[in-house]
């Protein structure tokens, strides 16, 4: 119980103890006795009662069965597209039956297919696609968008696995809407980007970063190019890398083929993500400042 308990942030399940062998009665006892905390009915934190907001997501799906996900705006906000600050959970939960613990919104869903489910920090949600169509029948045509936007900021958006759910989902409710956000998706790329640009402006003048050029021109090997910023007298080129997911292996392909011959060239190039920017900024300002120092020294 304790290693099961390891592995999901302090947490189990009810059918899990079940599973393990112990009866409904051993479980009161342990709860009575505090080795065992009530965080839902059909789930308990071993051993103490603070847990991490993993903890507390990962008890609600324990809560509602073997074949419950984390889902809709709960899964949303672990793929990291969009903020939840709701007291209740979102968890599909196919098989589950009787009313659902007060804190969690179970959503009694029987399509769930295989590539519906994903694992995040092994937590079960449903898949991204999954997700999106999930926003798309519950929130507003704004939220749906920024989620998409998102999607692609993280780098988590795979168009090919979204037509898929499309295509099987034909009739559902969301998928309207959804479809229309897709076919907006190069405009909300960009302004993934452009969203990314500017916190990386803001970064360097908040860590008194000398002011680079902002989408400045070189040629290079006959081929113009236009890098996101560029410290020229140090030689260095920072791209605000958001994944482009029109033929994402393709860009990928272009992009790295473009660094070579940047670096080729005498440049030294690298990548920031917005994961990156948003949780380490101070990390992201060294390095830049350390290639600057080096590069101008040299």
């Amino acid at each position: 119980m304790a290693d099961l308990a390891g592995d999901q942030y302090g947490v189990v399940g009810l059918w899990q103890l079940e599973r393990l062998g112990l009866s409904v009665k051993v479980v009161d006892k342990r709860v009575a006795a505090g080795r065992l905390h009530r965080v839902h009915q059909g789930a308990y934190a071993v051993g103490h009662r603070l847990l991490s907001q993993k903890g507390n997501l990962m008890a609600a799906v324990l809560a509602c069965g073997p074949d419950a996900v984390l889902s809709h705006r709960s899964a949303a906000f672990l793929h990291g597209i969009l903020d939840d600050g709701r007291d209740r959970v979102d968890v599909i939960a196919p098989n589950r039956r009787g009313r659902a613990p007060r804190a969690i919104k179970a959503h009694r869903d029987g399509t769930l297919t295989a590539t519906d489910r994903a694992k995040i920090d092994g937590i079960p949600c449903t898949s991204l696609a999954r997700t999106l169509l999930d926003i798309a029948a519950t929130e507003s045509a704004s939220t749906l968008t920024y989620a998409v936007t998102q999607a692609e900021v993280e780098e988590v958006f795979d168009l090919v696995e979204v037509v898929g759910l499309l295509r099987r989902s034909r009739g559902r409710r969301g998928v309207a809407r959804l479809r229309l956000a897709i076919e907006h998706h190069d405009s909300l790329e960009q302004e993934a980007r452009q969203e990314l640009e500017k916190k990386l402006i803001r970064l360097w003048k908040r860590t008194q970063i000398p002011t680079p050029e902002v989408n400045g021109h070189l040629l290079v090997d006959g081929i113009a190019l236009m890098p996101d910023f560029i410290w020229r007298e140090a030689g260095l080129i920072v791209e605000a890398d958001s994944r482009r997911v029109h033929g994402t292996a393709t860009a990928f392909e272009k992009d790295r083929l473009r660094d070579q011959r940047l670096t080729a060239a005498g440049w030294t190039v690298i990548r920031v993500t917005w994961r990156q920017v948003t949780n380490e900024p101070e990390r992201v300002a060294q390095t830049v400042r350390t290639l600057l120092s080096n590069q101008t020294a040299r």
